[in-house]
């Protein structure tokens, strides 16, 4: 590939006159900055993107971190990101951790030597990434952290409003007439679990209802803690006639959990999710879920990266992104057996809502 001294050659310019046509440090006359360009496309000159970023200490690169690449939601949030970013002239680099904070700090390690404008997080598993932040801050590069946030954070930040939704998924199903109410939540360790778990509470306890011994369980954001969580409450007595399933995919072992258990949703036992994945308008029967946009939450992250390499003294920002109800096949009433108690009067709840900013 030519480099700059063979364009100076071809175009009969001195090497300092290519790099100002280049990198527009200093006004050429438009003759001689016509000849570099012929010569540049002639020779198909690529200019070394490494190179410039050593000269101007910072690259076009914004680098994104995220737990779990296999989980559905977050392509949608990797998407978000890569549009806003590619439109503003950026690139996005990816890295996954697999929920792994050693696997984590060997990401950030690395992709600080690419000099990137910006990071955009989500935390792993027990993060804290007060001590990494800092170090990209003093290179000069933008850091936001987005959906689960580590404990003292005190940067930019996306969030959902998690406690506003499992409240308004909750207050639904006391409505309907449960009163053996479940939740399976992630691990609670991290802040959307904790918030998701607020909201459920909440709910019972506006109502003068509380969950029964076992009825809270705690796992997994996958598929696997889901099903097994589910096989638990199934056994239980009384049994809980609706469980809360704080993701989708937890939501979606739960449903494998039910059917083995010879149960029928919603008839026997009603579900909702937290996510709104594409995927749950195709499951029989189809999930009701507390929607959240994964694509709008990554896109927020880039505009919030980029206003602060515009501004880097603009004050912290703290952005808490909008949920909706969306009921679908998977809640009923509870069973004729388990509705014999008086239900309370509630304010009527639409079927599909959207939850207040925080």
């Amino acid at each position: 590939m030519a480099n700059m001294k063979q364009i100076a050659q071809l175009a009969g310019v001195s090497l300092g006159t290519v790099s100002h046509v280049l990198n527009d440090t200093a006004k050429v006359r438009e003759p001689l900055r016509k000849r570099v360009l012929e010569a540049v496309a002639a020779a198909g000159y690529q200019p070394s993107q490494l190179a410039r970023a050593l000269r101007r200490d910072k690259t076009n690169i914004i680098a994104m971190v995220i737990p779990d690449i296999a989980n559905p939601f977050f392509p949608g949030v990797v998407r978000g990101a890569e549009d806003v970013a590619f439109a503003n002239g950026y690139r996005l680099v990816l890295c996954n951790t697999d929920n792994d904070h050693a696997k984590e700090l060997v990401h950030l390690k690395a992709l600080q030597t690419y000099l990137p404008s910006g990071l955009i997080v989500i935390p792993s598993s027990f993060s804290d990434l007060t001590a990494q932040a800092e170090s990209y801050r003093k290179a000069g590069s933008a850091v936001v952290c987005i959906d689960r946030l580590p404990r003292n954070w005190n940067g930019d930040a996306v969030t959902i409003d998690n406690a506003e939704g499992t409240y308004q998924a909750t207050s639904y199903l006391i409505e309907l007439g449960h009163r053996h109410l479940a939740a399976i939540t992630g691990p609670l360790h991290l802040t959307n679990a904790t918030e998701r778990l607020k909201g459920f509470k909440r709910a019972l306890r506006e109502a003068g209802l509380e969950a029964g011994p076992g009825y809270l369980q705690e796992t997994t954001f996958d598929r696997g803690g889901g099903y097994a969580k589910t096989k638990l409450l199934l056994r239980m007595l009384p049994r809980p006639t609706a469980i809360l399933a704080c993701n989708d995919m937890i939501a979606l072992g739960a449903l494998v959990a039910i059917r083995e258990e010879h149960l029928r949703c919603p008839e026997d036992i009603s579900l909702i999710g937290f996510d709104g994945l594409d995927l749950t308008e195709v499951t029989t029967p189809q999930l009701s879920s507390v929607y959240q946009s994964p694509y709008q939450l990554g896109a927020t992250a880039a505009q919030l990266v980029l206003d602060r390499l515009a501004d880097s003294t603009c004050p912290v920002r703290r952005i808490v992104l909008r949920t909706e109800l969306k009921i679908r096949e998977s809640v009923a009433p509870p069973p004729r057996s388990e509705a014999t108690a008086v239900r309370m009067p509630l304010k009527k709840l639409r079927k599909t809502r959207t939850a207040k900013h925080a």
